[in-house]
């Protein structure tokens, strides 16, 4: 079982100039955030609708690319000093476009083939967003997990019909870089919530 301990050392390790040490915490850290939603996914994908929407992973080696995501991103939620901080030692990757009226700030960070992050932090520290209230509660951690779909409103509805799970929001939703998403909160097998964002890539 990984602790919070745990991943907020590995997250710091991402700001710091040890490329080996960081490329391992990419790792470990990328392995706690899956784990924590294979029990869903595996249930979700049993349904063979669901199955088809899920987007396969890029074989490995392949170059990033923003109609190519891999079919899970693990979202970090680090304070914005933290953010600053990874961003700089990172080579400063792209700001993502994010709809204004949203509590947040992100960047995609990529530290080998298999692994993919983004990486988050909150515009109003102390405020309301759903990323400030979460370094709040929690500190900074694995705030979600992002699951790329063909299409955002059909996996929406299948999860609410066929597995009781109601969407966080009534209607899809513009996400950063014209994406589209929604959020489901599942609760996985040993009684974990888990905040599993819905995506569908920009077209």
């Amino acid at each position: 079982m990984t602790d919070a301990a745990g991943i907020a050392r590995w997250i710091q390790d991402f700001a710091g100039s040890d490329e080996r040490a960081k490329i391992e915490s990419a790792m470990r850290l990328y392995l706690a955030g899956v784990s924590l939603c294979t029990p869903l996914l595996s249930r979700w994908v049993s349904d063979p609708e669901f199955r088809e929407l899920t987007l396969p992973g890029k074989p490995a080696g392949e170059a990033h690319a923003r109609n190519q995501p891999s079919a899970i991103v693990v979202g970090i939620a680090v304070q914005p000093e933290t953010f600053q901080k990874i961003r700089a030692a990172n080579n400063s990757p792209r700001l993502a476009q994010v709809p204004p009226d949203q509590d947040a700030m992100e960047f995609e960070l990529h530290l080998n083939a298999s692994c993919e992050f983004d990486i988050l932090t909150t515009r109003e520290p102390g405020g309301q967003g759903a990323i400030s209230r979460y370094l709040e509660k929690f500190g900074e951690g694995i705030q979600q997990i992002e699951i790329y779909v063909r299409d955002v409103d059909r996996a929406t509805e299948i999860l609410r019909t066929r597995f009781a799970l109601a969407p966080v929001y009534p209607a899809t939703r513009a996400g950063a870089d014209d994406t589209r998403v929604n959020f489901v909160l599942a609760t996985t097998p040993d009684a974990k919530k888990v905040l599993i964002e819905l995506v569908e890539a920009a077209r």
